[in-house]
């Protein structure tokens, strides 16, 4: 079996030497790659001399990094932390255990039900944090407890099915919902959180990246469940036209006219509207059932592709 820990950076010079060496201590048989984009500190540098597999990835951003680990290393399990030292290379072993064993599909360090609020010294990552975990279990009925952990585990299955849409920091939040989407195996294990050493900068910024986020988990949530989404769509503007009908109406029973043509007209085009998303909806849920058969299909063609490289 083998495993590869992959660890994507940007101007992580402090900090990546120890990563490094603390995870070639707690995973002496794995590989460790890292990915280096578009440092300007010398991280590239120190990673190699630490004794990494150091690889570029030009494009910025999270997302892209991620896209290219997952394209380029063959593995049967990874391991994803980041290269800031906030995550302690003992959870590694534990997280891989799950995945080669066959429990998970993704393991995911669970920080929030750890140390993550004690050690976290930026507010509004806390309450960002709360703030997705809470919408994705509404919106996708589920249980999860960190939606944006960075330290993860994965099986080659996920890791080569995973279609890696954004571009940037929207990944883990990503990777979470198309596990749920597609009835993938998740387990959360809590593991401790370390905040960033003096003099180690954050990369994420908490608004526009905030965004970002919750822009991804609209989009995602109407690419997965389009019946529910333009069904909520249809019933806001049915409401609509109906607000806009009701003293038409009334006006038209007192006095058997229609005076009012604006508002009538207002009304019957929020209707219109409605049942056009309505009836969008439909289809789109249908075809979205056909895509699911699809990667089914080609889930099972990974495998099989896999056994036979075995």
């Amino acid at each position: 079996m083998k495993t590869a820990v992959i660890i994507p950076c940007y101007n992580e010079a402090k900090t990546i030497e120890r990563v490094i060496k603390d995870f070639r201590e707690h995973l002496p048989h794995a590989d460790i790659y890292v990915y280096d984009n578009n440092s300007t500190d010398g991280t590239y540098e120190i990673a190699k001399n630490a004794g990494a597999i150091v690889r570029k990835e030009v494009r910025q951003g999270k997302g892209n990094v991620v896209r290219s680990m997952f394209r380029d290393i063959d593995a049967d399990c990874y391991i994803m932390a980041d290269g800031d030292n906030t995550y302690p290379a003992s959870f590694a072993p534990v997280l891989e255990k799950e995945v080669l064993e066959g429990r998970a599909d993704m393991a995911v360090g669970d920080r929030l039900s750890s140390t993550y609020f004690e050690m976290n010294k930026r507010r509004f990552h806390n309450f960002g944090n709360v703030l997705v975990k809470d919408m994705i279990n509404f919106l996708f009925h589920s249980k999860i407890n960190d939606v944006m952990s960075g330290a993860r585990a994965f099986s080659h299955d996920f890791a080569k099915s995973f279609p890696v849409l954004c571009k940037g920091f929207e990944i883990e939040t990503e990777m979470t919902i198309f596990a749920l989407d597609n009835n993938f195996r998740i387990v959360e294990i809590p593991i401790d959180y370390q905040d960033r050493e003096e003099g180690s900068e954050s990369k994420l910024n908490t608004y526009s990246d905030g965004f970002k986020v919750l822009k991804t988990i609209g989009m995602l949530f109407r690419d997965t469940k389009p019946l529910t989404f333009f069904s909520i769509i249809s019933a806001i503007l049915m409401a609509v036209a109906i607000g806009f009908f009701i003293p038409v109406f009334v006006e038209y029973i007192e006095t058997g006219l229609v005076p009012r043509i604006p508002t009538f007209l207002a009304s019957v085009t929020f209707g219109i509207v409605s049942g056009m998303n309505f009836f969008a909806g439909i289809v789109l849920s249908v075809l979205r059932k056909q895509h699911r058969q699809v990667f089914e299909t080609n889930l099972n063609i990974i495998r099989m592709l896999d056994k036979n490289d075995k």
